[in-house]
C-alpha cells in the first residue's frame, strides 16, 4: 500500500523483438527498446505518478509521441487505482505495435523495390514504344546532329581548299618554272665564254697515253680504205 506524502521512483526497461526479417539478402533483427521512470506523487494513486522515456532504441520521434500520449491517457483512466503495472502493459503492446508497423513497412518498401526492378528490366528488353510524338522529337533532334556534323565538315574542307593549290594553280606553277629556266639560258647565252685551250689539252693528253702503249700499232689510212 501506499501513503500520502511517501515518494519513491523506479525504472523499467521494456522491450519487443520482431525477429529475423529478411531484406535485400541480409538478415535484420527488428528489435525496440525503451526505459520508463516514474515517480510517485505524493497523492498517487489518486494522482497520476511522474512519468518520462529516460531512453529508447529504434524508436522514432513520433512513436515516441504516441507512447507519451498513451501513458497520459491510461494514467487518467486509471486515477484511484494502483496503474503501474496497467502503463507499463498499455506501453509493451505499444511496442508490439510499433514492431508490426516497421515489419509491414520494410516489407511493402521490399515489394516497392522488387516491382521498380521488373519494370527496369521490361524497359530493358522491350524499349520505349513508338509513338508520333516520341519519334517527332526523335527525328528533330537527329536532323538538327546531322546538321551540325555538316556545317563542321564544310567548314574543314573550306579551311582545307585555301592551303591546296587546284590542278590549275599546279599546272601554271609548272610552266612558269620551266619559262623561268629557258629565259635563264637565254640570258645567260650571249655571256658565256669557252676557254678552247681547254680542249687542246685533252686532246694532247689522249695522244700521249696511246704512244705510251707497248701495244699500240698506229692504223694504216689506205688500209681502211681498202677494207
Amino acid at each position: 500500500p501506499f501513503f500520502y506524502g511517501e515518494e519513491s521512483r523506479f525504472e523499467l526497461k521494456l522491450s519487443k523483438s520482431g525477429g529475423i526479417f529478411i531484406s535485400n539478402s541480409f538478415l535484420m533483427i527488428l528489435a525496440v527498446q525503451t526505459t520508463l521512470k516514474f515517480t510517485y506523487s505524493e497523492k498517487y494513486p489518486d494522482e497520476a505518478p511522474l512519468y518520462e522515456i529516460f531512453s529508447q532504441e529504434n524508436l522514432e520521434d513520433n512513436d515516441v509521441s504516441d507512447i507519451l500520449k498513451l501513458l497520459a491517457l491510461q494514467a487518467e483512466e486509471n486515477l484511484g487505482m494502483v496503474m503501474i503495472f496497467t502503463l507499463v502493459t498499455a506501453v509493451q503492446e505499444k511496442l508490439n505495435e510499433i514492431v508490426d508497423q516497421i515489419k509491414t513497412r520494410r516489407e511493402e518498401e521490399k515489394k516497392q523495390k522488387e516491382k521498380e526492378a521488373e519494370e527496369a528490366e521490361k524497359q530493358l528488353f522491350h524499349g520505349t514504344p513508338v509513338t508520333i510524338e516520341n519519334f517527332l522529337s526523335w527525328k528533330a533532334k537527329f536532323d538538327a546532329e546531322l546538321l551540325e556534323i555538316k556545317k563542321k565538315r564544310m567548314k574543314e574542307e573550306e579551311q582545307a581548299g585555301k592551303n591546296k593549290l587546284s590542278g590549275k594553280q599546279l599546272f601554271e606553277t609548272d610552266h612558269n618554272l620551266d619559262t623561268s629556266d629557258i629565259q635563264f639560258l637565254e640570258d645567260a647565252g650571249n655571256n658565256v665564254e669557252v676557254d678552247e685551250s681547254l680542249f687542246q689539252e685533252m686532246d694532247d693528253l689522249e695522244l700521249e697515253d696511246d704512244e705510251d702503249d707497248p701495244d699500240y700499232t698506229p692504223a694504216d689510212p689506205e688500209s681502211d680504205l681498202t677494207d
